[in-house]
């Protein structure tokens, strides 16, 4: 696999389209991963340093951790060495909580009835005594 920075550079793009914000948010899922990539969210870049939102402390804790590592990663990705540090902060919600949806209740009393063979049996008599 190509790296990045060596494709955009074969691209001649006018200077300052491709910012080092936008490499760094297309090389983050590659660094990381795809399950890592879904609980953070890159944030902002602040001179060198990547910004990156997570859903709670501890996921934030486990990456402080590996932090030298998806450096390394990032690096190999870009192929330069764009970001120097990376900052985790809380801030990515996580789904919010749903309420359990009741069953509605039934118009027709012939719906309580679990088996289906006496279910039709009710229905029919019932048409019967109607008709």
């Amino acid at each position: 696999m190509e790296r990045a920075a060596r494709l955009i550079a074969r691209l001649k793009l006018p200077s300052g389209s491709v910012t080092p914000e936008d490499l760094a948010r297309a090389a983050w899922p590659l660094a990381v991963g795809k399950t890592v990539a879904a609980h953070t969210r890159v944030f902002s870049m602040v001179r060198n340093s990547l910004i990156v939102e997570v859903e709670d402390s501890v996921w934030r804790r486990q990456l402080f951790v590996m932090s030298g590592q998806i450096l390394r990663k990032i690096e190999e990705v870009l192929g330069s060495p764009l970001i120097g540090a990376l900052e985790f902060r809380v801030g990515l919600s996580k789904r919010p909580p749903q309420r359990a949806e009741q069953p509605r209740p039934s118009a027709d009393e012939a719906d309580r009835i679990e088996d289906p063979i006496l279910r039709r049996i009710y229905i029919a008599k019932r048409k019967r005594e109607t008709a």
